[in-house]
């Protein structure tokens, strides 16, 4: 127990230690620059050492066409290297910084310069970017996991997201371990107060998995930082797939079993499917979303050569319809299935064109024994109606919607509902609803 007092408070003192204010004051300039006439701006980050990071970064070296978002600036180097590349560039930072505005001018550079808390982004009408610099910025942040989201949501290929991490040089020892942080209430990290955080380097990778990454690749990790690559993407399919493709056999809502999703809501998408295979790891998954790769969080067997899987719905869907895939590591996608994403309810009108008793077929009397069941056929419903959003009711007793057909020849659809044994007998009002529009009722008479 001394032992690990003592390291302890070592590792508390060595964090305290990480104070590079007084040097960066002295500079006056956190990046160095060489400007176009030879001039040499010196700043703490020696010119050698931005050039080998940016060198590192996975990204076309060509860069025409693309959108990158360098979030945290500071002075700029970052966002006035991927122009010099041919990018339409965005700067963000949370204070307006003198220097960038001095190199910007300097260079006639076109950069688009936003000054906006990290937090702002996803309302700021930025749009989406091919790549994302978030370079020494998580650490400094309260809600590190909802900045990573945030990140995900506005990047379309690749995020470059670098930190402050507690065991840069050690991280290979412990790597099977379950991840940490440390969490800084005051000036612990640097005698800053604006610095949060500590994470592992294995902490770091499964926050971007965590947060929608698709996949994570560690690009260094040394002194106290690193720096990993997260893509929206899983990697391309091989080119002779060894395996046949898992049909997949729905697409719901964890919580409520319908299709409908919401982007401001934590939501996750249980999958099923059908694979000969005998074994199938979670790691083997390459679920898609809207052409967005999400991991999977669990798979679980449930015989006859079915599967069920579980993924966090990616951040960063266009509202609509968007399609669901599902492909192995080896093989290629089969046939794909949609969800509705951020789709409003719009009912006008529901019309009743029949009812029926689930299983003998006989219309206005249902019967009930240890339960029963009813389908109806109703016109009017939405095409994102589901499971969930519909409401049928025998009397004040809403009933379970077992399945929602789609619309035939006619413009309806059929809805089968379960009815409990208890349910009153004798004679009951039918209704369905939806979007807060109720059907015309229809007469039933529900005997034992």
């Amino acid at each position: 127990m001394e032992t690990k007092n003592l390291r302890s408070l070592n590792s508390s003192e060595s964090r305290r230690g990480e104070d590079f204010s007084r040097e960066l004051a002295e500079k006056g300039w956190y990046h160095t620059f060489e400007l176009p006439d030879g001039t040499v701006i010196e700043g703490y980050n020696r010119l050698e050492v931005l050039q080998e990071r940016y060198a590192r970064f996975p990204i076309p070296s060509e860069l025409a066409g693309r959108r990158v978002l360098d979030i945290g600036a500071w002075d700029g180097w970052f966002s006035f290297e991927a122009e010099r590349h041919g990018a339409q560039v965005t700067a963000v930072d949370c204070v307006e910084v003198p220097n960038f505005l001095r190199i910007h001018k300097t260079l006639s550079s076109t950069v688009v310069y936003r000054v906006l808390d990290c937090y702002e982004l996803p309302q700021a009408g930025l749009g989406k970017f091919d790549f994302t610099f978030f370079l020494g910025v998580l650490y400094h942040l309260k809600h590190p996991l909802l900045a990573l989201e945030i990140v995900c949501g506005l990047t379309m290929d690749t995020a470059i997201v670098e930190s402050f991490v507690t065991d840069a040089d050690t991280w290979q020892e412990h790597r099977t371990e379950i991840p940490t942080m440390e969490f800084y209430e005051t000036d612990e990290l640097g005698n800053q107060l604006d610095s949060w955080i500590g994470p592992t380097v294995g902490c770091l990778m499964a926050m971007c998995r965590a947060a929608g990454f698709a996949r994570v690749e560690l690009l260094f990790a040394s002194g106290s930082h690193a720096g990993v690559v997260c893509h929206r993407k899983w990697e391309p399919i091989p080119f002779q797939a060894e395996q046949e493709p898992p049909e997949l056999l729905a697409a719901v809502n964890a919580r409520n079993s319908g299709i409908n999703f919401s982007t401001h809501k934590e939501e996750y998408i249980t999958c099923w499917f059908r694979t000969r295979l005998e074994f199938v790891a979670r790691e083997q998954l390459r679920f898609e979303v809207g052409g967005f790769g999400v991991p999977a969080l669990y798979v679980r067997g449930e015989g006859d050569d079915t599967w069920v899987a579980n993924f966090r719905l990616p951040p960063g869907l266009d509202g609509g319809w968007n399609a669901v895939g599902l492909r192995f590591s080896d093989s290629r996608f089969g046939p794909t299935l949609r969800i509705a994403v951020d789709m409003p309810l719009k009912v006008d009108r529901l019309v009743l064109k029949g009812v029926r008793d689930g299983i003998t077929w006989r219309g206005e009397e249902i019967a009930v024994r240890e339960r029963g069941f009813i389908s109806c056929w109703i016109g009017g419903l939405p095409v994102n109606a589901d499971r969930s959003n519909i409401g049928v009711y025998l009397g004040d007793t809403r009933l379970g919607v077992e399945y929602v057909g789609e619309v035939d020849p006619e413009g309806c659809r059929q809805i089968n509902v379960i009815v409990p044994d208890d349910v009153p007998k004798g004679e009951q009002r039918f209704r369905v609803e939806c979007a807060g529009i109720s059907s015309e009722s229809w007469p039933l008479k529900i005997t034992g």
